[in-house]
């Protein structure tokens, strides 16, 4: 049978599809992108005693807020914008669409997997796994050719989705972008939005669990592996 993880957190978080220990890093970020120029701001309050606030009973210490890492007077973002545009020699003119309102197909999102070369997984699980998370983003390819009128050939390129507890942390799943449209940014792109979402919910506390690969990837984007010694666990059946 396939191993289950579960992450050790205060509120244990069940993990999909099964993870390697050994290849997989935990990498909670509390360093969050604060404003459009994607300047790093750092918490105050340090990351454990952030989420231990959130559980302690009976604490009459005051909980001081951390300060907000989006500026007042920024813009919210919106649920769908056109993150890129542009023309090809033949005129055609292809936009990719973010969007934060996890309108997603089960079956592009299977075909999407199977680009990228992921397992299959039921698609039963697909769709509850989409219905429960907290924030699904995507990212559409529409090409439209020149002169033609209507909505254009849409396509799933990517998509990134996070669980939460609605109130203090969030954990980000499976981040993957069609291999035709890798090396553009765009994987960037849509984890940066998808945090930028996340903090407008006031939900200050990220993870994520990145292989061993793509960890300077998310390091770059402001993630801390084993920060102040936090470790991912897991617990796996014997048998």
């Amino acid at each position: 049978m396939p191993a289950h993880g579960v992450l050790l957190l205060p509120t244990p978080v069940k993990l999909y599809p099964p993870l390697d220990s050994r290849s997989q890093t935990f990498c909670p970020l509390y360093h969050l992108t604060g404003s459009r120029n994607h300047k790093v701001s750092k918490l105050k309050a340090r990351f454990w005693e952030s989420i231990r606030s959130g559980i302690l009973k009976n604490n009459t210490a005051q909980v001081i807020e951390p300060p907000s890492s989006i500026e007042e007077d920024e813009e919210l973002l919106p649920e769908e914008f056109v993150l890129v545009e542009r023309t090809s020699p033949d005129g055609t003119v292809e936009q990719i669409i973010f969007s934060s309102g996890g309108n997603v197909d089960v079956y592009d999102l299977q075909a999407l997997c199977d680009k990228v070369g992921w397992p299959r997984r039921p698609l039963s699980k697909l769709a509850a796994a989409l219905k429960n998370s907290y924030i699904v983003a995507t990212l559409h390819s529409i090409s439209k050719p020149a002169g033609e009128e209507g909505n254009g050939q849409k396509k799933l390129i990517g998509m990134a989705r996070a669980t939460s507890d609605h109130a203090f942390n969030a954990t980000i799943w499976d981040v993957l972008v069609d291999p035709a449209y890798q090396g553009q940014g765009l994987g960037k792109a849509l984890i940066e939005k998808l945090i930028r979402a996340l903090l407008q919910r006031d939900i200050g506390n990220i993870s994520l669990f990145a292989d061993s690969q793509v960890v300077e990837f998310y390091r770059n984007l402001g993630f801390q592996p084993d920060p102040e010694g936090i470790k991912g666990m897991f617990w796996y059946p014997k048998y």
